[in-house]
C-alpha cells in the first residue's frame, strides 16, 4: 500500500502537495505550494473540524477553504526549533501574507526567559527572532522554507 506520494492540490492546483495515509486510512495533505494543510476527516460537519475551529486564531478560521472533496484546508504553521517558524500573518483575510522568522541560540543568560513549560529546570535552546520577520506572498510559501532554512535556496 502506497502511503506517501506527491499529488496536485485539492486547493491552489499546485503540483507539490504531500499526501500521507496515517492510521485508520486517514490521509493528510500538506501543499508546499500554497502552504495550505487538511485531511480526510477535516469536513465542515466533523468533530475534528469542530476542534480544529475552536482553537485557531480568527484569521485562520476566515482563510479556510472548503474544496471540491469537502475537505476544509488551513494555513499551516511551521515551527522547526532550530530554524525558525512561519505562519499566516495579517489583520485580515484580503491582507494577509506567510511570516517568517529565524530562530536563534538562546544565550546562557537569557535562558531563564526561556523556560520549557512542564520541565523544571530545563530551558528552550532556540528562539524566535521576531527580528528576523520577513514576509512572502500566498504562492511564495516554498521560499519562506527556504528562508529559515528548511529548504536549501
Amino acid at each position: 500500500m502506497e502511503t506517501d506520494k506527491i499529488i496536485k492540490c485539492n486547493r491552489c492546483e499546485g503540483d507539490l502537495c504531500y499526501e500521507n495515509t496515517i492510521a485508520n486510512d486517514i490521509k493528510t495533505y500538506f501543499c508546499m505550494s500554497c502552504g495550505f494543510q487538511t485531511n480526510s476527516i477535516c469536513k465542515k460537519d466533523s468533530e475534528f473540524y469542530q476542534e480544529q475551529s475552536a482553537t485557531l486564531p480568527e484569521l485562520y478560521k476566515d482563510l479556510a477553504f472548503e474544496d471540491k472533496d469537502s475537505l476544509i484546508w488551513f494555513p499551516s504553521t511551521v515551527k522547526i526549533d532550530n530554524m525558525g517558524m512561519i505562519f499566516a500573518y495579517g489583520a485580515e483575510k484580503n491582507e494577509w501574507a506567510w511570516a517568517a522568522v529565524k530562530a536563534v541560540e538562546v544565550l546562557e543568560e537569557e535562558k531563564a526567559k526561556y523556560p520549557i513549560p512542564g520541565k523544571p529546570g530545563e530551558f528552550y535552546k532556540h528562539r524566535m527572532d521576531m527580528t528576523t520577520l520577513k514576509l512572502f506572498i500566498e504562492r511564495d510559501f516554498i521560499e519562506a522554507l527556504s528562508y529559515i532554512g528548511v529548504i536549501p535556496n
